[in-house]
């Protein structure tokens, strides 16, 4: 093929312009063609004049060009989106690329070039065969194009609408590597909110679709939420269903939805589904019960009053019912304490629930109790502020409460000065941790904030003890009651904080992300496993909160199950990174036994939607170039044939085709004159002289 070819052609290089010749040809033809109408002998012979003497016009010359044959570029793409894992595909794959290059690597007239699609590792969630295709060709001509060959599963997402341009690329083949009559079931979703309210449910719709699947009966589907049980249902695929999802909390809710398989389907990686609702709090609703008024009470309302996003309902028992004075029955309070209302009817609308130094009084009916702790088992949150009353026989300790509130009274009183100190536990918890440093000198457990002038021992019963207070009783305890979430602080002098006492403290924060951490914030708590997914990458996080959290199983797409090895990081932070395989749904279980849910890909991406191999999708783009389809399960090794341009089809049921343009460059020209100028000027003489004497001679 770097051998030079030699073309010779006759070329024209007029004397005059070239309208002027045309012109005194036409006139010269009119002058024949009247001689013919009347019939004059010898007409011919001018008309043979006529042709010679317009040709020495147009300068005849013989045009020599030394042509290099230029090769043809042929594509041939190979898919590594994820669904070419499936069953052999890959493997049929890699068979029919390396055919193809012993086929066509060593043709002389024919530039192969191999391409991968897609090329961006990061771009996973969808096939991009078209994209790569444009790429490759973007440096070659139209007219040196041979043709595409694709080695995938058909299930291509950048597909022209426009398939008359495939004719720009050349026949185009696509050489399937799946099998006949594959069988799937997937899991659509066709509507799901972005955002929901909390305490609310939000609404969503998907349907079951079976592919190649002829038994139509009731399937299983589950759902799952990373902190709830399973819930399953039976639906019938093809159909609409809809199912409302409840936010439990603010921020990231992550719910699965999975169906049962089938035997024989090719992959189970979009039998299942991940939708991320994040939570957004309309009001927090918070019952507030003082007992007798004291400085803290205002601190309390202050603080729940300054959040616009708190609906706030207070009230506070300003005289018992055995209490004899002269008041007027119709003096003692603004309204009836509506305890039944509050604590039966309505006690599942509030997210908090909060006990300032209350004491029985016989106000509130010891059976409303039972329905507080029925309320935090089921999810509900209750923080408690212990006063005096608390060591007494009127503590609210000595009803059902003692079964969910974490500390124990044991009597006594303790009145002395003190300034609250972190335990080890609150030097790692989130909830005190951001405010370990205020005021602190590094590595220590004693901050410079005001004191404390009381505190009520208690004896830590379960929970996390995160603040010490006089002689290291505990002052701050946390616990989690199956569902629900209970806090308890040992005193009712935190309210000095808020005025300033001798430094006073960081009261508003520490109250707050008291009140968050009952709320089930995800930033706040102190077992959560972040779940962080970038391209292929999936990175694990968690706080070495006592050493916890240490390994994490992983169960992928496919159902395999692996353990994650968590190595200490900066911060006081555990981390592991996995390199994900496959795009699809992994499930994160911890040590806890909480579950983390984390989607390699879209949640619903495009590349999972469809892995049934099928050439339909490239139909109209093979008919217009000229292409065809070939299943490699059935014929791993076609013929590969050069066919010339022109032609409406370049593929059989065993062969494919490439186009032959027999393109070429020019290397050189050289031009002789068809005949010299004295042999050009004797013959246009000699045909002159001829007509002359033919005419002469006549009578």
């Amino acid at each position: 093929m770097n051998l030079l070819e030699t073309s010779i052609s006759i070329h024209f290089s007029p004397a005059l312009p070239l309208e002027w010749i045309i012109g005194a040809g036409a006139f010269y033809a009119l002058l024949v063609l009247w001689s013919f109408y009347r019939g004059r002998k010898g007409a011919w012979l001018r008309a043979l004049a006529g042709i010679v003497f317009i040709t020495a016009l147009m300068g005849p010359s013989l045009l020599e060009e030394d042509r290099k044959p230029e090769k043809d570029t042929a594509l041939v793409i190979v898919d590594k989106s994820p669904s070419q894992r499936l069953e052999r595909r890959d493997t049929r794959t890699a068979d029919a690329l390396l055919y193809l290059r012993g086929q066509l690597d060593g043709r002389q007239d024919l530039d192969l070039r191999v391409i991968e699609a897609p090329t961006d590792p990061a771009v996973i969630n969808e096939t991009l065969i078209f994209e790569a295709i444009e790429s490759a060709y973007a440096d070659v001509p139209a007219a040196r194009r041979a043709g595409v060959i694709i080695l995938s599963d058909g299930q291509i997402h950048d597909i022209p609408a426009d398939a008359a341009n495939a004719r720009n690329y050349g026949p185009v083949h696509v050489l399937l590597s799946g099998t006949k009559n594959e069988k799937d079931r997937r899991l659509a979703i066709l509507e799901a909110p972005s955002y929901g309210i909390v305490g609310q449910n939000v609404s969503v719709k998907y349907r079951i679709e079976d592919n190649n699947i002829t038994a139509r009966q009731p399937v299983r589907v589950t759902i799952r939420k990373q902190d709830q049980q399973e819930v399953t249902t039976a639906v019938m695929p093809g159909e609409d269903n809809r199912i409302d999802l409840p936010i439990d909390h603010a921020g990231q809710n992550v719910f699965e939805i999975s169906v049962a398989g089938v035997d024989g389907e090719i992959t189970a990686a979009n039998n299942s589904a991940a939708l991320m609702v994040n939570g957004v709090r309309d009001r927090l609703r918070v019952l507030l019960v003082s007992g007798q008024p004291h400085a803290g009470g205002r601190m309390w309302r202050d603080l729940l009053t300054s959040d616009p996003s708190v609906d706030l309902v207070h009230f506070t028992i300003l005289r018992e019912p055995n209490k004899l004075d002269m008041t007027p029955q119709n003096e003692l309070s603004l309204i009836a304490f509506p305890f039944e209302e509050l604590f039966e009817i309505k006690l599942y609308d509030f997210d908090l629930i909060v006990f300032d130094r209350y004491r029985l009084n016989r106000i509130l009916p010891s059976h409303y109790f039972d329905n507080i702790v029925k309320y935090v088992r089921e999810g509900g949150a209750l923080l408690e502020a212990s006063g005096p009353s608390f060591t007494t026989e009127e503590s609210i300790y000595y009803t059902s409460l003692m079964d969910i509130l974490p500390g124990t009274p044991d009597g006594e009183i303790i009145k002395k000065a003190f300034v609250p100190s972190l335990s080890e536990s609150g030097l790692q918890h989130p909830v005190t941790s951001s405010i370990v440093w205020n005021g602190m000198s590094a590595g220590t457990t004693k901050p410079s904030w005001g004191p404390w002038l009381r505190q009520i021992p208690l004896k830590r019963e379960s929970g996390e003890v995160l603040m010490n207070g006089a002689d290291d009783f505990p002052l701050l305890i946390l616990d989690r009651v199956d569902k629900g979430r209970v806090a308890q602080i040992a005193s009712d002098h935190i309210w000095l904080w808020s005025r300033g006492y001798q430094g006073g403290g960081p009261h508003a924060d520490l109250l707050r992300r008291i009140v968050h951490w009952l709320m089930k914030e995800p930033e706040l708590d102190e077992r959560a496993l972040d779940v962080q997914v970038q391209g292929m990458t999936i990175t694990l996080k968690s706080r070495d909160y006592k050493g916890q959290n240490t390994s994490v199983i992983m169960t992928g797409p496919d159902g395999k199950a692996s353990t994650i090895k968590m190595e200490k990081a900066p911060g006081g932070m555990l981390q592991a990174q996995v390199k994900a395989e496959q795009i699809g749904i992994y499930r994160f279980e911890d040590t806890y036994g909480e579950i983390r849910f984390g989607v390699v890909g879209d949640l619903n991406p495009p590349e999972l939607q469809n892995v049934i191999t099928s050439p339909q999708p490239l139909t109209p783009i093979m008919t217009a170039s000229g292409g065809g389809a070939i299943w490699l399960s059935e014929n791993a090794s076609p013929e590969i044939r050069s066919l010339s341009e022109g032609r409406s089809s370049y593929a059989g049921s065993n062969w494919v085709g490439l186009r032959r343009n027999r393109e070429y460059s020019v290397q050189g020209v050289r031009q002789t004159p068809l005949l010299p100028d004295w042999a050009m000027l004797a013959l246009l003489a000699g045909t002159v002289m001829i007509v002359w004497w033919y005419e002469g001679r006549r009578p």
